[in-house]
C-alpha cells in the first residue's frame, strides 16, 4: 500500500506541476482576451486584472472601422501563403539533393549553407535593403516575400535528416519502375513525409505571420503593412490604446491557435517518428 500510495502521490504531484505550468503559459493569453473585451474607461479605472463589465466588442469594431485592420490581415495572409509554398517546394528539392543525390562537394556545400543559421538577421538587413532599393522593389509585395521564398537552412536541415531515414529500397524500387527524380519525390518521398512537412508548414506560418523587423524596415505607408507592424502602429507616445492593441494581438494569435489545433496530430507524430531507420 505504501508503494501504491507513493506512486499515486507522484502522479498527482506531476499533474499539479503540469497544471501550474499550463496556467502560467495560458495566463497572458487569457489576460489579453479579457482586456480586449474591456472598455477603455474600465481599463483606465480598474486596471488589466478586472473582469470586463460589461463585455464589449467595441475594440474589435474599431480595428476594422477606425484603423482599417482588414488590409494588414489580408497582406499578411498573402505574404505567408506565398512564402509557405516557396519554402515547401524549394526546401524539398534542396533537402532531397543533399540527402540522396551524389555530386562533388555535396556535404561541404550543405555545411556551409547550414552555417548561415549562425548569422543574425540584423546583419543581413542593410544589404537586403540596399538590394531591394537598387532594383526598385522597396515598399512592394515582393520585397516582403523574396528574402524568404527559396527555402531556409533550418527547413533544408530538417527535411534532409528525414529524407536520409527513408529506406533506400523504396527509392530503388521506384527507379526500377522507371520513375525519375521528380516522380520519386511526388509519389514516394512526399507521401511518406507528410507529418514532417506539416510541421514545417506550421513553423513557417507562425514564423512569418509574426515577422516584424523586416516588414517594418522595407515598407512604408499602409499599402503593404503587415499585421505586426499595424499592431505596433496602434500605440503612440501619449496613448497606449491598450484595449485596442490587445484586441489586435488576440486577432493575430487566433488563426495560429486554430492552425495548431487542426494539425496538432501531425506535429506530434513528426516529433515522435524520427525516421525509418
Amino acid at each position: 500500500m505504501t508503494a501504491v500510495l507513493r506512486s499515486r502521490l507522484g502522479v498527482l504531484a506531476s499533474h499539479l506541476a503540469l497544471l501550474a505550468g499550463a496556467a502560467l503559459t495560458l495566463a497572458p493569453f487569457l489576460l489579453s482576451v479579457l482586456t480586449s473585451l474591456t472598455s477603455p474607461q474600465q481599463f483606465a479605472a480598474e486596471g488589466p486584472l478586472s473582469w470586463p463589465d460589461p463585455v464589449t466588442g467595441a475594440n474589435y469594431a474599431q480595428l476594422f472601422t477606425r484603423y482599417e485592420f482588414v488590409t494588414p490581415v489580408v497582406v499578411t495572409a498573402q505574404v505567408v501563403l506565398v512564402i509557405l509554398v516557396g519554402q515547401l517546394v524549394f526546401s524539398v528539392f534542396a533537402a532531397y539533393a543533399f540527402a540522396r543525390l551524389e555530386f562533388p562537394g555535396r556535404d561541404a556545400l550543405f555545411w556551409v549553407y547550414l552555417a548561415t543559421l549562425m548569422v543574425p538577421q540584423a546583419v543581413t538587413i542593410i544589404p537586403l535593403y540596399s538590394m531591394m532599393t537598387a532594383v526598385g522593389l522597396r515598399n512592394t509585395f515582393w520585397a516582403l516575400v523574396l528574402p524568404y521564398l527559396f527555402g531556409s537552412p533550418y527547413a533544408v536541415f530538417l527535411l534532409r535528416e528525414h529524407f536520409r531515414g527513408i529506406p533506400g529500397e523504396l527509392i530503388d524500387a521506384a527507379r526500377l519502375d522507371g520513375c525519375g527524380t521528380l516522380r520519386i519525390l511526388r509519389h514516394v518521398v512526399v507521401p511518406v513525409s507528410k507529418p514532417i512537412l506539416t510541421t514545417l508548414a506550421v513553423i513557417t506560418v507562425v514564423t512569418h505571420w509574426n515577422n516584424f523587423l523586416w516588414p517594418l524596415v522595407i515598407t512604408a505607408g499602409p499599402q503593404w503593412r503587415v499585421i505586426t507592424v499595424a499592431t505596433a502602429g496602434l500605440q503612440s507616445q501619449y496613448n497606449g490604446n491598450w484595449t485596442v492593441v490587445t484586441a489586435a494581438t488576440t486577432l493575430a494569435v487566433a488563426p495560429l491557435l486554430v492552425l495548431f489545433l487542426v494539425f496538432q496530430r501531425n506535429v506530434v507524430r513528426s516529433i515522435t517518428i524520427t525516421g525509418f531507420r
